[in-house]
């Protein structure tokens, strides 16, 4: 397992012996985003200096340093073919890599506000979506063509977004809203709002991360609040 964290740390962790077995120096700030290649033994960090780094999981070799973002890169995903790596920044922008030269392929600016959030679908990998405060969008690859806007707005900071392999993609909001998306249509079709744990602050109710287990079945947030929290589907929900 990896993690990071504002210490500027990236960290590589034995689960078993429950102990730091690699760790990763190099960046200068805040370290808000990893991804680990999926055929690659490569791991990709961003953070608040505006770099992603690239590091050789097993040698901890500092590999690439993706330099041209203008502010903090605050997600990142990687995929088996070209753009290998996509980045997205507080400077509105999404950026394309090439991973084997180290420099920007394009770079996509429709977003106005920062770009906070991505996910890529698990199984159709020929297009993502990102999040921002100005909408949710769905781009293509490997162009980055812009598909079309999510139907409705969430009117929040939209903090993390993931999606399963049923075309379900969930996004959580900085004022603990919790909306499901239909990944083709664009279509919110369920919005919940989560509840601050007892004796802490409204404002402490805000998602700051979400993932899917592996089977897609069951959501994971992490919340403002020092909480994390489990979803299971609705056996009773109807279409």
């Amino acid at each position: 397992m990896f993690s990071a964290g504002d210490d500027k740390e990236v960290k590589c962790w034995d689960l078993i012996q429950n102990k730091v077995i690699r760790s990763y120096p190099g960046h200068l700030s805040s370290v808000y985003c990893l991804a680990t290649h999926p055929t690659l033994d490569v791991l990709l960090t961003g953070g608040r200096d505006s770099v992603c780094r690239i590091w050789d999981i097993r040698t901890q070799t500092h590999v690439h340093a993706f330099l041209g973002h203008h502010s903090t890169v605050c997600s990142v995903f990687t995929r088996p073919t070209d753009p290998q790596v996509v980045t997205g920044s507080h400077d509105a922008t999404i950026k394309f890599w090439d991973l084997r030269g180290g420099k920007a392929m394009s770079t996509v600016t429709h977003h106005k506000k920062s770009v906070r959030a991505m996910a890529l679908h698990p199984k159709d990998q020929q297009c993502f979506t990102s999040a921002s405060v100005d909408n949710i969008k769905k781009f293509s690859l490997p162009r980055g063509e812009f598909l079309h806007n999510m139907l409705a707005r969430q009117n929040t900071i939209v903090n993390t977004m993931a999606v399963n392999g049923e075309g379900v993609m969930a996004t959580g909001g900085d004022n603990g809203s919790l909306w499901f998306w239909d990944w083709e249509s664009g279509h919110s079709f369920q919005q919940s709002q989560t509840t601050a744990q007892p004796g802490s602050l409204d404002s402490e109710a805000g998602t700051c991360a979400l993932s899917y287990d592996v089977t897609g079945t069951r959501l994971v947030t992490c919340g403002a609040d020092k909480t994390i929290k489990m979803w299971k589907q609705d056996e009773n929900a109807t279409p």
